[in-house]
């Protein structure tokens, strides 16, 4: 056993010296490693670009009804507050920025209990997504406007990261709308953004870029000089979609001319989810100043869960059967249901620009 004083003479002092810097070498490219690979700290606020829309006063709806698109009547007048509104739609970069911060996990990557799920098919438990499927032989005005449509395809494991399902990646799509989520899941992002998702009129109004009552969001004709204004489908649908506007499928976002406000993409591409439940008949009885959509959602299919509001139409719709890349489209989106061809935008109540500091 060493004396005092012979644990504290200059050659064990050396010993020890020697001994602690080797373990902190030894140390020093784990400590490296941590660093390189640490979750950078995201500021919320700035994961997308936001442009001001002004209050004002507009006509929501439109007196051109059809019978295929009764929900888009009665045109009436309606008032709304100013805002900010997300640029484009968010993408695949801005959400998994979100996903890194929070460690989120979507409705789609995670299977559903058989318990509160009783009567659903084993295969529908798998966490997943309706995704679009092109078929031959089938005249979509004789499959209905809801239910089981053919070319909707329940894919186990469509995912946000893999929006076609397995074997699919965004990795070379980073700048494309996200696709494959719930209205849960982007309500989960807006939160964190310290946003929230846009009204249905809000949506409406800020989409028609100032014009008055135009059926488009850039104007009255639907190609002007003859040019496509937004990704929707050409060709048969649903078996062939030509492409003629440059894709046939999702684009990236930016991709057309913004509207009046400087908006991009609020026709075609992908739906957007709005905060209102959704249900054909709100406009009979809308309020006139910064409506908040019904009390609860519409349930074609009986889920038990409603609708919610999706604007703007898809890359999906043609001028045929669907025609919903106009201004004044409006459907219902079930809350529990993520398709790849839904997406979103938020918006945030911050002081107008001049009344910044």
């Amino acid at each position: 056993m060493k004396t005092n004083a012979e644990a504290d003479t200059p050659a064990s002092r050396a010993r020890s010296t020697i001994i602690v810097a080797t373990v902190l070498l030894m140390l020093l490219p784990v400590g490296l490693f941590f660093w390189v690979n640490r979750t950078h700290a995201v500021d919320p606020t700035n994961v997308c670009k936001m442009v001001w829309i002004p209050s004002g006063e507009f006509r929501m709806g439109t007196i051109n009804i059809d019978d295929k698109h009764k929900e888009e009547g009665p045109a009436h007048n309606v008032q709304v507050k100013g805002f900010w509104m997300d640029e484009t739609e968010v993408t695949n970069t801005q959400f998994a920025a979100f996903v890194q911060a929070t460690g989120y996990v979507t409705d789609a990557e995670k299977d559903l209990s058989a318990q509160d799920f009783p009567n659903a098919p084993a295969e529908y438990l798998k966490g997943g997504s309706l995704i679009f499927k092109r078929v031959q032989g089938v005249d979509p005005f004789q499959c209905g406007t809801s239910g089981n449509l053919p070319w909707w395809k329940f894919t186990a494991a469509a995912t946000w990261r893999t929006p076609e399902g397995p074997g699919s990646t965004i990795e070379q799509r980073m700048n494309y709308p996200v696709l494959c989520l719930t209205w849960k899941d982007v309500h989960a992002f807006a939160t964190w953004a310290g946003k929230r998702l846009p009204t249905e009129a809000e949506w409406e109004f800020a989409a028609r870029g100032g014009l008055k009552d135009m059926p488009y969001a850039w104007g009255k004709e639907e190609r002007p000089n003859g040019k496509y204004q937004c990704n929707h489908w050409q060709g048969t649908f649903p078996a062939n979609d030509t492409g003629v506007d440059g894709f046939k499928s999702v684009a990236p976002v930016a991709s057309f001319p913004p509207n009046g406000y400087g908006l991009y993409d609020v026709a075609g591409n992908v739906w957007e989810m709005c905060e209102d439940w959704y249900h054909p008949d709100f406009y009979k009885v809308s309020p006139a100043v910064n409506p908040l959509g019904p009390t609860i959602g519409f349930d074609p299919e009986q889920t038990g869960f409603g609708q919610h509001v999706i604007r703007g139409g898809s890359w999906l719709c043609d001028e045929g059967y669907c025609f919903r890349y106009r201004a004044t489209s409006r459907q219902g989106l079930d809350t529990l249901t993520s398709t790849n061809h839904a997406g979103f935008r938020c918006v945030a109540d911050r002081p107008a620009p001049g009344a910044q500091k």
